[in-house]
């Protein structure tokens, strides 16, 4: 019966694609531009790479531009970034670019897929796997399970490199550092907190604060800002991207020593 096939299908297929996705190269938490930008860098090189998102709809805050104004800015910096996805886009003035946002957080979406990264929605990383002292995988459950405060135990999911991309949030940070009694890299050796906004300060730091910041644990994105206590930007998402190329970038060069 086709009815039972249809479900066959669905089921079958999704088992076998988490099962292969039980022992990664790297885990990234949180479904944001720049954690796909990374996602599509890293998949490009040849890393296994999964992505988490407790949204059904992955993309962060791209989709809604600014103030549901569905239009996005990037500066010339990240241009080349918005051109190898293929995206369009208008001058605006001598160094900014606007484009549809709906159409941006797309591309991101389909190109990250089409290069290898597997993208799983609906799921929440309620935290990490620590041993000897290592950030070495993620702990997940499906978001409706903690939302409702059901007493369900998570799954385990393996990894040689995790990327905090969860936002404003830096939800990875704070659970390793409160959790486990160490310290991050940054100033404190704690999650400092983002200030408010300042374009250009926030353009450079998010970038500048993209990096390990603990053993197996990167940062990347509006997380960035937060765990080094940098500036937001607002929706301008230049350093989102670059910010994703950048923590790839690490990832790919740490795991060829």
């Amino acid at each position: 019966m086709i009815e039972r096939n249809v479900s066959q299908g669905i089921i079958s297929t999704y088992f076998k694609k988490l099962e292969r996705n039980l022992d990664l190269d790297v885990a990234i938490v949180g479904g944001g531009p720049s954690g796909i930008v990374a996602a599509y860098y890293l998949a490009k090189a040849g890393l296994k790479v999964a992505q988490f998102d407790r949204k059904l709809s992955p993309g962060g805050g791209m989709w809604g531009g600014a103030m549901m104004f569905n239009q996005i800015v990037v500066q010339e910096e990240a241009l080349h970034i918005i051109k190898e996805f293929d995206i369009n886009y208008e001058k605006y003035d001598d160094h900014l670019y606007v484009m549809d946002s709906v159409e941006s957080t797309s591309a991101l979406l389909y190109k990250a897929v089409h290069a290898g990264a597997t993208i799983f929605n609906c799921y929440s990383v309620e935290d990490v796997i620590f041993k000897n002292d290592v950030v070495s995988g993620v702990v997940v459950n499906w978001t409706p399970v903690l939302r409702e405060g059901m007493h369900v135990d998570p799954l385990n999911i393996l990894a040689k490199c995790v990327i905090d991309g969860t936002g404003h949030d830096s939800e990875m940070c704070r659970t390793v550092a409160r959790k486990n009694g160490i310290r991050l890299a940054t100033d404190t050796g704690d999650v400092i907190g983002e200030r408010s906004l300042d374009v250009i300060a926030g353009e450079e730091e998010v970038v500048n604060g993209t990096k390990e910041i603990y053993p197996g644990l990167y940062v990347c994105g509006m997380a960035a800002s937060a765990v080094s206590g940098t500036p937001r930007m607002g929706p301008i998402f230049g350093g989102m991207l670059l910010s994703g190329k950048k923590v790839a970038d690490l990832i790919i060069e740490a795991l060829k020593k």
